[in-house]
């Protein structure tokens, strides 16, 4: 049965039964008792009428049977009704979860009328249709920019096989070694790629690890790069204990400074690398000079394959994926990204994570 019928069958079964009690009530404790020369003898008339031996067993249950056939009547119309009134919200849920089915996502229920149960299940609703909105249409650009970017290097060999085979006296040097370039970029995205899909499913074992002590190997890994492009590297900070994937949370700080270095001032470029820790939460937190970012630029900045209008690719370029990754790490540690610019040019950005829970003595 529907949730309607089951609704009019309750109501008119809660119905008919006060309506037994009732009449119930009234044969036991009104009727029944009645003595029979209770009502005056001269009024006739009256006693007539109102003569308890009138209201017989038959009688009454001649009246008893009317009105229960009644109330039966009125309880199941009435039940109907007011089961259609109370679901009608419930339709309207139902509907738009199976447009929702259909792949329509910009539907919304925007539930009218004063705030109950339903309203509130319809707002919750709407906003996990809006979110699963968003979601999709990001998984969506994705997808696109990814097939653009992994393209590129095929079509980039392709073209380098034709030439070969069009001309076979060309030196085979150069061509081996541009091919070697282009395939290792695309290893280098794929990677990227594969790990950004690791830490969204956050498929990693938590360690008790000292980002100070990330911090300083990232930098050391990425000294010869920074020396190569003329940055210094200034490296600071107190012992912040947190807990994740030392694997993850290294590929995070790397990607920061080597993010840092790349988009730097040509020459003479600084960078600063610090790490605290507070009541509820540990920073890590990533400076570089550079060119003067608007605030609109900045907040695209850890979309995946966003470059930014003046980052040029090079050989230190990277895939696109360096913040994005950084975003991804940080959530799946329970942490936030913030990237902020900096007045004087450049770039400050800041990852806070949870501060682990204390050890427990056993």
């Amino acid at each position: 049965m529907s949730v309607r019928l089951k609704l009019t069958l309750s109501y008119a079964g809660f119905l008919m039964l006060a309506g037994v009690l009732l009449l119930a009530a009234v044969w036991v404790f009104l009727l029944r008792g009645v003595p029979a020369g209770y009502l005056v003898p001269d009024l006739s008339n009256v006693r007539r009428v109102l003569n308890p031996h009138n209201f017989g067993p038959s009688v009454f249950g001649t009246a008893a049977a009317a009105v229960l056939v009644f109330l039966l009547v009125f309880g199941l119309l009435g039940g109907w009704i007011l089961a259609s009134r109370m679901l009608a919200p419930l339709n309207r849920i139902t509907e738009a979860t199976r447009m929702a089915a259909n792949g329509s996502l910009c539907h919304r229920i925007r539930l009218p009328g004063r705030r109950d149960e339903f309203h509130e299940l319809a707002d919750s609703f709407d906003g996990m249709l809006a979110r699963l909105e968003a979601h999709v249409a990001e998984q969506q650009r994705f997808a696109a920019n990814a097939s653009h970017e992994l393209r590129t290097p095929l079509a980039i060999t392709q073209t380098l096989l034709d030439v070969a085979r069009k001309d076979p006296n060309r030196d085979s040097g150069e061509l081996v070694e541009r091919l070697r370039a282009v395939n290792a970029r695309a290893i280098e995205l794929t990677e990227a790629l594969l790990l950004l899909s690791r830490a969204d499913q956050r498929s990693f074992t938590r360690e008790h690890v000292d980002l100070s002590l990330i911090a300083e190997e990232a930098a050391e890994t990425l000294l010869p790069l920074a020396e190569k492009h003329g940055i210094t590297i200034h490296t600071s900070g107190e012992i912040t204990p947190t807990t994740g994937s030392p694997a993850l949370l290294l590929q995070m700080t790397t990607n920061l400074l080597h993010n840092a270095i790349v988009h730097n001032l040509p020459e003479h470029g600084t960078m600063q690398i610090y790490t605290a820790i507070g009541p509820e939460s540990v920073l890590l937190t990533v400076e570089n000079t550079g060119d003067k970012l608007t605030p609109q630029l900045v907040s695209t900045l850890a979309e995946p394959f966003q470059r930014g209008t003046e980052r040029i690719r090079s050989d230190h370029a990277g895939v696109g994926l360096g913040l994005a990754i950084v975003d991804s790490i940080a959530q799946a540690h329970d942490g936030t990204l913030t990237l902020t610019p900096r007045d004087a040019g450049g770039l400050r950005v800041t990852v806070q994570l949870p501060v682990p829970p204390p050890h427990t003595g056993g």
